[in-house]
């Protein structure tokens, strides 16, 4: 019962702390899930350090966008312009999900959130700027929860920030469009800053060419967001696997193997952002051990945010000295953010 208890107060959270403002059908979902032990106890056979709301919720979602029939749908503006009002919702979310259980055990066990929330390069873009304005190398990347390496390539999207200006790539077509908070304006770079290397690590890699992979990702973005599917649809087609090196395992077992390849010509970047709610603690300081260690005869930098706190820091090594800041306040989807330097 505690393993029950434990996923009721983390639907309730997910309800009140992510969902209210941003889906009014998971926050509806998510507050009856909670006090419904059906479905509290269809939600236990999620992986281990898995978000369950999410995993649970991407479920439904992937079954009914590759064609389950079931009047659920009606309530899915990603599936019908015409949708049924949330409030209405969870007795044919529930029918659903006792009809499919079998299916929905199986992407619970078998899948994992792996959301490619390309707007948060929104934030990243002057996290990048900044590193390459002081360090005037060019970047070598290294992402750990890469997913389907979206955020891998920022520098390939044009960024907006409501000032007017474009930076980036101004030719892409893909235009992030993000607000900067406070008084303090972000070093934005006019153009891309360089990259030398791409490195994505991940425990699964998703290929945006293949059609389960695409759709499962698609099925992580939520039913109202529909300018995050139109940027994923829009910044997978430049993901290009002739410009990148993809990895499975575990990113922080792997990092050491990878940083040894880069030449010190580069500036290393190791950067991830949400995947860290998925990382064991051990691990996350492990993982800043490693960064210390290298720092201490490479120029490298760790940006990163929900590993210890939601805000966004840059660990920096440069020259061997150490230099640890909070950069900003995000948005978890990347809508808006403070910038602190």
């Amino acid at each position: 019962m505690l393993k029950i208890d434990a996923l009721s107060h983390r639907f309730e959270n997910f309800a009140k702390l992510e969902c209210s403002g941003s889906s009014d059908l998971y926050e509806f979902l998510s507050l009856n899930v909670a006090n419904d032990e059906d479905l509290l106890q269809l939600s236990t056979y999620a992986r281990e350090g898995q978000p369950a709301p999410n995993l649970l919720f991407g479920a439904v979602h992937y079954l009914l966008l590759i064609g389950s029939q079931h009047e659920l749908k009606d309530f899915f503006p990603s599936i019908t312009k015409q949708f049924k009002n949330p409030s209405d919702s969870y007795e044919a979310f529930k029918n659903f999900c006792l009809k499919y259980r079998t299916e929905i055990i199986s992407l619970l066990q078998t899948r994992l959130v792996q959301t490619n929330e390309v707007r948060r390069c929104g934030y990243f873009y002057p996290c990048f700027s900044y590193i390459y304005n002081r360090s005037n190398k060019p970047l070598a990347l290294i992402e750990i929860g890469t997913s389907a390496g979206l955020q891998l390539f920022w520098d390939k999207y044009r960024y907006s920030y409501h000032s007017g200006k474009v930076y980036g790539n101004l030719k892409s077509n893909v235009l992030i469009t993000s607000e900067y908070q406070g008084v303090k304006e972000p070093p934005f770079s006019p153009e891309s800053p360089p990259v030398s290397h791409r490195f994505g690590l991940d425990l699964h890699i998703n290929d945006v060419t293949d059609d389960e992979d695409a759709q499962w990702l698609n099925a992580l973005i939520w039913p109202e967001h529909h300018e995050r599917r139109e940027l994923f649809k829009n910044a997978a087609m430049f993901v290009d696997k002739n410009d990148a090196v993809f990895i499975e395992g575990d990113g922080v077992s792997l990092l050491p193997h990878v940083i040894e390849q880069i030449p010190e010509s580069s500036m290393i970047c190791v950067f991830h952002t949400h995947v860290a709610n998925q990382i064991p603690a051990p691990l996350k300081t492990q993982l800043q051990e490693i960064i210390h260690k290298f720092g201490q005869k490479r120029d490298i930098a760790h940006i990163y945010n929900n590993m210890w706190d939601c805000e966004l820091h840059i660990d920096s090594y440069l020259n061997g000295l150490e230099k640890t800041e909070i950069a900003a306040e995000t948005d978890g989807h990347g809508r808006w953010f403070t910038w602190k330097l």
